[in-house]
């Protein structure tokens, strides 16, 4: 009988780690792969989050080269403008004033590398458009720290659910991890769990 085959998480975001979880798949092993995350000239978004992706996925895998590897990258943009991973409340406050009354795509590479390095890679894109906000909202969602750390500074699994008109596309990929994409993927290069 041969032996489960390994998983590794290459992010050490909490929210991919739970979405894991959610679809049944517990990792063996968390490995954050440490990647310059600026754009290349010229790139555009999409090709942004995918590159990531797939670089994050290829970083881990030559560390567990018999495991499957699953990475992703998620990039908030506003046509070709990438908005940052908000480092503080400065950055928080400037993303979620740009965003307020706008559509926006929330774009997220996602990238497994099977034992023996094949890989294969989708993108996810998702439309959303937040309400106007008020400056009291601006400054309360600043206060509440929890845009700190996101791509876009905000957080749609939390208190930003709550700017959200219209989401179109994959909510799970907008938090962080496309589960369909994700479970597509491990199922294409043989990952099979009981």
């Amino acid at each position: 009988m041969s032996a489960e085959p390994r998983l590794v998480l290459a992010s050490a975001s909490p929210r991919r780690l739970d979405l894991l979880r959610q679809i049944g798949l517990a990792p063996d092993a968390v490995e954050a792969a440490e990647l310059d995350e600026a754009p290349l000239p010229e790139e555009t978004p999409r090709r942004l989050a995918l590159r990531l992706a797939q670089e994050k996925a290829r970083a881990v895998s030559s560390r567990t080269p018999d495991a499957y590897v699953v990475a992703a990258d998620t990039v908030v943009a506003v046509g070709r403008r990438v908005l940052p991973k908000a480092a503080d409340g400065a950055e928080v406050r400037a993303c979620v004033a740009l965003l307020s009354g706008r559509a926006h795509r929330v774009l997220t590479g996602v990238a497994v590398v099977a034992p023996g390095g094949r890989m294969a890679s989708r993108l996810a894109e998702t439309r959303l458009r937040f309400k106007r906000l008020s400056d009291a909202e601006v400054d309360a969602y600043v206060a509440c720290g929890e845009g700190v750390g996101k791509a876009g500074g905000y957080a749609v699994q939390g208190r930003a659910g709550a700017f959200v008109i219209s989401l179109n596309g994959s909510y799970s990929s907008v938090v962080g991890l496309p589960l369909y994409e994700t479970s597509g993927l491990l199922a294409g290069l043989g990952f099979r769990r009981p």
